[in-house]
This record gives structure tokens, sequence and C-alpha cells, in this order.
């Protein structure tokens, strides 16, 4: 009988990323994304077996790494699934992981919780966290750099585009952000959603235009749509398109889905409408 599920939700990219500086850290702003999710089922057992129904989201070392960092225990079957691609910049082995480690220990400690997952596997996104968008995030070092206001209400459509891509943790070759902290922090506390939203593209533009893919149309969509702005997975092919709510067409998954998006999903972020 299935003793424990679990279920963690992932992200539609970030709303920023890049370096904090030229020698800084990685840090992030996450784009949470609640419609996204992996979900673990438990049947106690002997041993420790692993089934992502074909993807691959997670092996057995790996969960029993994580598990003995945190100095806990668990055996028999573990069923993942997800309904985000690996690769494509949504979270789906953060997610994994944290959903092995609720299932073994559901009040696990957050912040121990990201610290072992960067041991097990050199970054993590912010996941386990609560209002995960409300934090400067060091993916590499698993550390809570800042505490961010919290943000006014976006409705959000969005897909993947693009080949995945899976993070490299070594990997430290992105645009510098150190600029953009400072007018999000004060966007955030005066709920000015449109400013956001322009920071949350000007990032992104960075990226694209360091890490390419090149002529990535995404930016030239959320003009056509009248979205504020727009959001990418800094690493993946996660894209998201960021309006006032209401304001977003009926008719965009549709279009979305014939220009080459896949999963194509709308849902809502923030709580302060504007």
């Amino acid at each position: 009988m299935t003793r424990g599920v679990v279920r963690v939700s992932g992200h539609l990219g970030e709303l920023i990323q890049g370096r904090l500086g030229s020698d800084g850290p990685v840090a992030l702003i996450t784009l949470p994304c609640p419609a996204l999710a992996v979900e673990a089922w438990h049947l106690p057992g002997p041993g420790l077996s692993i089934h992502g129904g074909g993807q691959r989201l997670l092996t057995p070392a790996r969960a029993l790494d994580l598990l003995d960092r945190l100095g806990l225990r668990l055996s028999g079957r573990i069923v993942l699934s997800a309904n985000m691609p690996a690769g494509g910049g949504a979270g789906v082995s953060t997610a994994a992981l944290v959903a092995v480690a609720r299932l073994a220990r559901p009040d696990v400690s957050p912040p121990a919780l990201a610290r072992a997952c960067v041991a097990t596997e050199g970054a993590t996104d912010p996941l386990m966290f609560g209002m995960p968008e409300r934090l400067l995030w060091a993916s590499r070092r698993a550390e809570v750099l800042s505490r961010l206001p919290p943000l006014p209400r976006f409705e959000i459509v969005g897909g993947f585009f693009g080949d995945p891509r899976r993070t490299d943790p070594r990997d430290m070759d992105f645009p510098d952000i150190s600029d953009l902290i400072s007018p999000w922090r004060a966007a955030a506390r005066a709920g000015d959603s449109a400013m956001l939203a322009q920071l949350a593209a000007r990032s992104a533009e960075r990226t694209l235009a360091m890490r390419g893919p090149k002529g990535d149309p995404t930016a030239r969509i959320a003009e056509q749509t009248g979205a504020l702005g727009f959001a990418i997975a800094h690493t993946g092919s996660a894209r998201a398109l960021l309006f006032r709510p209401g304001h977003a067409p009926a008719d965009l998954p549709v279009r979305l889905r014939r220009l080459g998006y896949s999963r194509v999903i709308r849902f809502t972020l923030g709580g302060m409408p504007r």
C-alpha cells in the first residue's frame, strides 16, 4: 500500500538570473509555477528503487546520497512523475530531490534541504521554500542573498521553446545583473508590474545575447501581444509572457503552439493586483 504521496511545484524559468558582478555568484529570482510539478509516491519495502515512467528523473544513488546528507532513511519503491521536461529550466531535478526528502520527512528544513541538494548535484532552485520568488538566490551556494518584497499580480502564459539544456553547476558564463536588483526591489515595493516585467525582459535579453539561442521569438511575441515583458529559463527552454491580470489574449495558447511552443500553460503569480 502507498504510504506517502508528495507534490512539489516547479518553476517556469527565472525572472532574473546572472552574476552579481563579474566575479560574483550566480544569482536568480525564480518564477514559480504551480501548474508544473513533480509528484512522488512511496511504497515501503526492502532496498530502494526509483521509477520515473521513462523520464529518468532521479537515480537511486543520487537519492540515497541526498538522504544520507540529511540523516534520513527511506526504503522501498519510489514512483516519480513530472509534467515538465528535463532540461527545460523548470526545476524538475530539484523538485525530484525535494519530493524524495519530503517522503522521508515531510517537515525537513528548507535551508538544510537546499544545502543537501547543492552537495548532491552542484546547483539547486529554491523550490523547497515557500514564496521562492521573494528570494534573491545563489543557486550554486544554496544561499539566500536577500529577501525581496512581494510581487504584484501577473497573468502568465508560457511554455517551452527550443532544445532542452540541463544545468551545468560549473557553468558561470552569465551576464552581470547587479544593476537590476535595486530597481527590482523598488518596483516590487511600489507594486509596479510594468517595471518588473521590463527588468525581467532586460535580464532575459542579456542572457539571449550572450548565450543564445539566436532568433528566439519570445521578445517579438511579447511586443505583438501587449505583454508587459517576458522571462526565460536562463539555462533551458522555458519561456513566459508577463501580463496584467485579464490582459493576456484568449487565443494566445493556441498561437504559441502554432509557433512551436510546447506544454503551453496559463497561471497567475503574485498577490497585489494593480
